[in-house]
C-alpha cells in the first residue's frame, strides 16, 4: 500500500482566507492523492512560522510528511538584503524523514536551523505574479512530496538563517496562553518560584510552574507549555484564565521579560 502524502500547509493568509482554498486546490490539481492540512500565523510573522515549522516537522513527524510554509514579509531584515523580496524558497530533508519546504525569510528556519544538514534553494520563480505559493510554488512541493528532485538547485549555507529569538510572544492560542520563544533549557528559574513578568508594558506577579502544572486557580504562571519537541517553548499562562486578556491583548513578536522577585 502507497503511504500517503501529507502536506502541512503554513501560511499568514488569514483564518478562513479563500488563499488557502486556492493553495489546497492547486497542490491537489498537481496530486490528487495529496491530503493537505492548513495552519494560520499572524501576518508576517516569521517567528510564530517558524515555531509551527518546528512543531510539525518534529513531532510525530514520518515518511511521507513535507511541511510547506509562505510567510515572506517583503523587508530587509538583520543585514540580509536578499531577503528583501520576501525570500527565496529553499528546501531541506530532515533526518527524521520530513521535507521542510519553506521561504528563506525572517525567522522561518529558525527553530529548526540546528537540525538542518544541507539546505537548497528551489528553482521556481519569484517574479511575474502576486500569488507565487499558488502559481509557481506547488510545482515543488508536490514534486519533492512525491521524491523527486527536479526542482532542487545550489546548496546554500545555513548562515543565512538567523538564530532564533529567546524573548518574544511566539504564538497566542485559543485559551490565550501566550507562548514563548524560550526553551525550558534556556530558563533559568526553579518550579516554584516568585517571578515579575513583563510584556505590553504591563508587569505581573507569577509563579515559576514545571510540567505538572501545581498552580492555583486565576493564578499567572510562567512554565514549559505542550510545543518543542524534547526542549519545549515556554509558556506564560492563567490557570482557568486567559494571559492574552491579562497583558492587554500583546501581539506575537511583541518582547516580554521575566526577572526574579
Amino acid at each position: 500500500m502507497t503511504e500517503a502524502l501529507i502536506i502541512q500547509l503554513i501560511a499568514d493568509y488569514g483564518i478562513g482566507d479563500p488563499a488557502f482554498a486556492e493553495v489546497i486546490q492547486k497542490l491537489t490539481y498537481l496530486d490528487r492523492s495529496i491530503r493537505v492540512s492548513v495552519t494560520s500565523v499572524p501576518s508576517f510573522s516569521t517567528v510564530a512560522t517558524g515555531i509551527w515549522i518546528a512543531q510539525f516537522s518534529q513531532v510525530n513527524a514520518f515518511s511521507g510528511l513535507t511541511v510547506f510554509a509562505n510567510t515572506a514579509p517583503r523587508r530587509v531584515f538583520n543585514n540580509h538584503p536578499e531577503k528583501t523580496d520576501g525570500g527565496r524558497l529553499v528546501y531541506t530533508r530532515l533526518a527524521n524523514g520530513t521535507n521542510v519546504i519553506s521561504v528563506n525569510a525572517g525567522y522561518c528556519l529558525s527553530f529548526i536551523k540546528n537540525d538542518i544538514k544541507k539546505l537548497f534553494v528551489l528553482n521556481v520563480a519569484n517574479e511575474g505574479s502576486q500569488f507565487r505559493s499558488r502559481d509557481y510554488y506547488p510545482d515543488a512541493v508536490v514534486n519533492i512530496a512525491n521524491g523527486e528532485n527536479k526542482y532542487v538547485g545550489e546548496e546554500i549555507s545555513t548562515e543565512t538563517i538567523p538564530d532564533p529569538p529567546e524573548n518574544l510572544i511566539g504564538f497566542i492560542d485559543g485559551y490565550g496562553n501566550l507562548k514563548t520563544t524560550l526553551r525550558q533549557s534556556q530558563n533559568t528559574y526553579k518550579s516554584g518560584s516568585k517571578v515579575r513578568i513583563t510584556c505590553n508594558n504591563i508587569t505581573h506577579m507569577g509563579v515559576v510552574a514545571d510540567e505538572t502544572y501545581k498552580v492555583n486557580d486565576q493564578d499567572l504562571s510562567f512554565g514549559p507549555g505542550s510545543t518543542g519537541n524534547g526542549d519545549r517553548f515556554m509558556e506564560i499562562w492563567v490557570r482557568n484564565g486567559n494571559a492574552w486578556k491579562t497583558f492587554n491583548e500583546p501581539r506575537v513578536e511583541q518582547e516580554f521579560k521575566i526577572e526574579a522577585v
